[in-house]
């Protein structure tokens, strides 16, 4: 764990991957070090955000320090708090994604359905997020040519991620589906539906 000054009020953590980066995001959501005012995790790292009247960057670092020695407990994935996100199997890509996997279209919609994810983190666009979780067999390279326009709502796997386009975009991920739920709303608190450290599902709607 590497500490890094991020301007005058933020530290930024580089940790070895993603599992680093969730437990540690998970730790600082638990227990907050002091002074702390945001925590934003990506996908090697964690932005400590915080307030310079309350600690200084050498006591925040090493407050994190002491609470990522740690270890959090292993608590299963529980339904409470669950977001359950309901999807029309119609993908451009998914077909291709089951000739690339040797699975046929329907299991590959069951172990799409069938996996528990959890959001790592957020990016590229508002209301964008990264869920970890992905059944490795489904696991593809991005596309090798992006396309210009996504639709929004618009399911997707890429790598070791799973997720859902908030808004119309360019975009390299293979599209199984197109759910109706809206990721990012201005009106909602919080905008983006889909928060670091929340569980989601996938569900089947047949057509």
């Amino acid at each position: 764990m590497r500490f890094l000054t991020a301007g005058s009020r933020a530290v930024l953590i580089e940790v070895d991957g993603l599992d680093q980066v969730m437990e540690l995001h998970q730790s600082l959501h638990r227990s907050p070090a002091p002074g702390t005012v945001e925590v934003v995790p990506a996908a090697t790292t964690v932005l400590v955000t915080f307030d310079p009247a309350v600690t200084t960057r050498e006591r925040l670092t090493a407050d994190i320090a002491d609470i990522a020695d740690r270890r959090p407990s292993t608590v299963p994935p529980s339904d409470q708090g669950l977001v359950e996100i309901p999807v029309v199997y119609d993908g451009p890509d998914l077909a291709q994604v089951a000739h690339s996997t040797g699975l046929s279209i329907r299991e590959v919609v069951r172990r799409h359905t069938d996996a528990r994810y959890t959001v790592a983190f957020g990016g590229f666009a508002p209301g964008f997020a990264y869920l970890s979780g992905l059944d490795p067999l489904l696991r593809l390279p991005r596309r090798p040519v992006p396309r210009t326009r996504v639709a929004p709502g618009s399911v997707a796997v890429a790598d070791q991620f799973t997720s859902v386009y908030p808004s119309r975009s360019p975009g390299g991920w293979h599209l199984l589906g197109h759910t109706e739920t809206a990721m990012w709303d201005v009106e909602r608190d919080p905008p983006a539906l889909l928060v670091p450290g929340r569980h989601v599902r996938f569900v089947q709607v047949l057509v």
